[in-house]
């Protein structure tokens, strides 16, 4: 069986696919739970999703067999997906991702695991602290990306090199573009009417309404202070982050869909 490395790594078989899924990379507070309604509205007990180790930030294999394994399913949802974009033999995969500005990003899993009533390391923190201490707590530990360009690190896994994190991820973001579909969580409809072209064509009749689910506003929330001396440390701990998505603002409106 012949097959070749595509995009970011993603390894194709010569042979025509004979099953088309979708993959979505629900990354955490980026409005993934929405985007799992509208799958599931549509697949129903299609639609599937499970939990991976992250070690190594390469899970392709694991997630792979999934997919492999779950020939019944779909659509695959996952929040810790790591490493390149897997092509089991015979599958067409189509990638979906959300990106959004970093800080309010930021600010929206601080008020989510302020509210939460999970037991988690993350939770605990931010029920200790307020918002500043919270992100400075977080900053503190060096491997801890959730308040340091954390969509960077994880696009930049798609694409395993030796250039720079930043330069991977927007290789890893054009290849998704390309492949499935990127939007932003600011145009939201936006991007469930790319979704829709891109999948009806395959799954007859999918057309579905831009939901949103398991939002967190100030309204309710936790307060957050985006002004003043934590405004700049956000701002420089998150600058690749601020790069990415600009480059995903520029991907969409050359292709029309911004």
């Amino acid at each position: 069986m012949a097959s070749a490395t595509g995009p970011a790594g993603q390894t194709q078989t010569g042979d025509s696919p004979t099953r088309t899924v979708v993959l979505h990379y629900h990354l955490f507070k980026n409005a993934g739970t929405s985007v799992d309604q509208m799958l599931k509205a549509y697949f129903g007990p299609a639609w599937v999703a499970a939990e991976f180790p992250m070690t190594g930030n390469d899970n392709t294999d694991a997630v792979q067999s999934w997919i492999a394994e779950r020939a019944d399913a779909r659509a695959f949802s996952s929040h810790t997906m790591v490493g390149p974009v897997p092509r089991p033999a015979g599958v067409e995969v189509v990638p979906v991702i959300l990106l959004r500005d970093p800080i309010r990003r930021i600010a929206s899993a601080y008020r989510f695991e302020r509210g939460q009533s999970a037991e988690t390391w993350g939770a605990k923190l931010a029920k200790a602290h307020d918002f500043d201490g919270y992100v400075r707590a977080r900053l503190a530990i060096p491997e801890d990306r959730q308040c340091r360009n954390f969509q960077v690190s994880r696009l930049a896994s798609l694409c395993p090199g030796e250039d720079d994190e930043l330069a991977r991820a927007k290789t890893g973001l054009e290849a998704l573009h390309t492949s499935g579909v990127v939007g932003l969580v600011e145009d939201f409809a936006g991007f469930a009417a790319a979704l829709t072209d891109r999948l009806a064509p395959i799954f007859e009749g999918f057309g579905p309404e831009a939901a949103h689910a398991n939002t967190t506003t100030a309204a309710g929330g936790a307060p957050v202070d985006l002004d003043g001396p934590l405004a700049a440390v956000l701002e420089e701990s998150n600058r690749e982050d601020a790069a990415l998505l600009a480059h995903a603002v520029t991907l969409l409106r050359a292709s029309g869909r911004r």
